[in-house]
Order: C-alpha cells, then structure tokens, then sequence
C-alpha cells in the first residue's frame, strides 16, 4: 500500500493564488450575506410603514427592475465596502482569501469599486481562473488585482504575493 503525499496546509498555500473553487464558494456565501442584507432591508421599510400607517405589515413590493437595482446596488456596496475596508469579503474571510493589488497593497476606493461592478455584471468572468496562468479572473485583469490565500493577516500593506 502507498501512501499519498500529504496536503498543503495553509502555511504552504498563504500567498499564493488563489482558485477557482475557494473563489466560488467565497461568492456563494457572500451571495447569502447579500440576501440577508436586502431582506434585512425589507424587513425594516415594512416595519417602518406599519409604524407609520399602522396594521396591517406587509414587505413593500417593488417592480422588478427597481428590485434588481437594488439588488446589484446593495451587491456592489457590500464587495467594495469589504474589499477597501477588510481586503475580504465575509466569504473571503471564511475561505481564507483577500483581494488586493498585483503589488500586495489594498486596493483603492476606485478599484475596489470598478473590481465590485465588474464582479456583479460579468460573474462569468471568474472562467477565466484555470486558463490564467496567474490564476486572475477577467475582473483581475481589468483592475490588476489579485486574489490569493491569506490566512495569517500581518500588518497592513504587507506585500500577500509570492514570486515563486
């Protein structure tokens, strides 16, 4: 019987590039945070009018398109907010995972807010991971960031790329 080799454990794997699985899943719980917040929102416009207008509760109903304006305002605000302030969203956080510059450096209030309308009108881009040989989305081109496994945060501006 052989023995298979051992996995990398996050110390190996910090700083490199991260993939597309954790970048998925990453977008997959952000995607929940982001549901939760708009029905948080909801929630509270419905309560708001019952206090105003009294019984009976109900949600405002939106037409669609304001509903999906919305949606990808509040979407956009959430990934730019967590991506200037924290480097990461709450899936980043939970995979181990943070944006930042190709240089290591946060990203700025412009990137970060052209790399959250990118990521919320063209998700597809997140494709392009396995044929970039730097495991760069079509967003990370666009904007010259970078994603890569960060589980051990140090001081702010540390450089998280790994020439290697």
């Amino acid at each position: 019987m052989t023995r298979s080799a051992p996995r990398p454990g996050p110390a190996a794997l910090q700083g490199r590039p991260a993939g597309l699985v954790s970048r998925a899943v990453a977008a997959v719980v952000d995607a929940g945070v982001v549901l939760a917040l708009g029905l948080a929102t909801l929630l509270a416009a419905g309560a708001l009018r019952f206090m105003v207008t009294g019984p009976p509760f109900a949600l405002p109903h939106l037409p669609p398109r304001v509903s999906s304006t919305c949606a990808a305002v509040l979407t956009v605000g959430y990934l730019a907010g967590s991506w200037l302030t924290a480097g990461r969203t709450a899936g980043g956080r939970l995979m181990g995972i943070r944006v930042a510059g190709r240089s290591g450096r946060p990203l700025g209030p412009g990137r970060a807010l052209l790399r959250a309308v990118l990521c919320v009108a063209f998700p597809w881009g997140l494709l392009w991971i396995p044929v970039s040989r730097r495991g760069r989305s079509l967003q990370d081109l666009v904007v010259a960031s970078t994603v890569v496994h960060d589980w051990y945060r140090g001081p702010p501006g540390r450089d998280l790329t790994r020439s290697g």
